[in-house]
């Protein structure tokens, strides 16, 4: 009794199958009708075909069934048995063909060969209307053969189904051998076109979707190094000018006057970061880091050599000056913050190390790759991407360091490299 379980299982998948296409098919129409009445282009191209698409073309054999019930055809018993074998295999081929791995699977192939033999034997016994049975033959081919082979597989048939027809009728059924390349090419050629439209707007969609992804990481790494380097500069400034105030009013105006033009400064940078046109200057970013540090009482010293870099590489390099400034401001405690910047073999290196007692926001007992909060690791990534490296880790003389290491270029090339708008 397996068989019959197994037959009960195939029927109520085929049963889920035609709920689910109705359910597409509903929602398409929908859709289309949501796009014509806005007046736009449809998007949504329908639930995909399935292998009731192909069961229509089973009516090509009411002609031998006819010729059955009308007791034309002598051995009906063997004919109705080929009969009811064929359609049977032909269901079971046209369902597996809508699905990859069942349409390349071994028994879809089997199955099509015996359908085949099927095909051939009603063909060659029966002649007249039973050879109609091999265009079928050649829908079912075509469904399931799609590739580099199916030229061959379908001139093969077509061979075959000529031989018989004109075996068993004559010349004049080698309109049957037509028919029969016809349905193996066409049904060959609609399907892997659907399947690739399909396919290309899942591909698309899922660019899309990465890019919004791409954009939104961006954003939320630029704005966290903006607003966190900002903040810092305006609480570190603030807390001096409060200090200056009672002694030294003028200091503590200018003090008050840096605040304000970092403030603007913040602002513009936001904008940009929106936009996605941002673009840093490492020269930038050391004057506003020696400005941040000398305001928090804590002796900066940049030494800077090294080759020209790209306006890519720049920014990157600006990013991490931005980060980890703001760190040693933020959670150091340290009286001393050395920056340098020099080229080492066929690399460039940014050191910024600091003397203090904290951890510069970085958990950790040794220098490791990457480490650190968010702004560090965002950084890790940023210059991956680039072909570089950063490290950021307690120092063995004490303090904090973090070295980021990128692809040194060309002068020629850093000098000429168009700017991004």
């Amino acid at each position: 009794m397996s068989w019959m379980r197994g037959i009960t299982c195939q029927l109520q998948q085929w049963k889920a199958a035609r709920t689910q296409w109705k359910a597409d098919m509903a929602e398409f129409k929908i859709a289309q009708k949501e796009a014509r009445r806005k007046g736009e282009r449809p998007e949504n191209p329908g639930p995909p075909p399935t292998g009731f698409s192909l069961l229509p073309w089973l009516l090509m054999g009411m002609g031998s069934f006819s010729n059955l019930l009308q007791g034309k055809t002598s051995n009906p018993w063997i004919g109705g048995l080929g009969l009811f074998l064929f359609n049977s295999l032909y269901i079971y081929v046209v369902f597996r063909s809508f699905v990859k791995e069942k349409r390349q699977a071994v028994s879809t192939l089997v199955a099509l060969v015996v359908m085949g033999l099927i095909t051939c034997g009603l063909a060659l016994g029966y002649g007249g209307s039973w050879l109609y049975f091999f265009p079928l033959l050649g829908l079912a081919t075509g469904a399931v053969v799609r590739g580099p082979r199916l030229g061959q597989v379908g001139l093969a048939l077509t061979a075959l189904a000529a031989a018989v027809s004109v075996y068993r009728a004559g010349w004049d059924a080698i309109n049957v051998a037509y028919g029969t390349f016809l349905s193996t090419m066409v049904t060959a050629a609609i399907l892997s076109l659907s399947e690739a439209v399909r396919e290309l707007r899942a591909a698309r969609e899922e660019l899309a979707r990465r890019a919004v992804e791409k954009e939104r990481i961006r954003f939320s790494r630029d704005l966290h190094d903006l607003l966190g380097h900002t903040l810092s500069v305006i609480v570190v400034k603030s807390e001096a000018a409060r200090r200056l105030a009672p002694r030294d009013m003028e200091a503590a105006l200018d003090q008050i006057t840096d605040i304000e033009a970092v403030g603007r400064q913040a602002l513009t940078e936001i904008r940009e970061a929106v936009t996605g046109y941002r673009e840093g200057s490492l020269a930038t970013e050391l004057d506003r880091a020696r400005s941040a540090l000398s305001a928090a009482d804590i002796d900066p010293v940049v030494r800077q050599s090294g080759p020209l870099l790209t306006p890519q590489n720049e920014a990157l390099l600006g990013w991490v000056v931005r980060e980890a400034v703001t760190n040693v401001v933020r959670h150091s405690g340290a009286t001393r913050c050395e920056i340098t910047f020099d080229g080492v073999m066929d690399r460039v290196r940014l050191t910024i190390a600091d003397d203090g007692p904290g951890d510069g926001g970085s958990p950790g007992t040794g220098p490791t790759e990457g480490i650190g909060g968010t702004g560090l690791k965002g950084l890790t990534e940023r210059l991956a991407v680039a072909g570089g490296s950063l490290r950021a880790g307690p120092s063995p003389r004490g303090g904090f360091t973090v070295t980021a290491e990128l692809p040194v270029e060309s002068a020629e090339l850093a000098a000429t490299a168009p700017r991004e708008p």
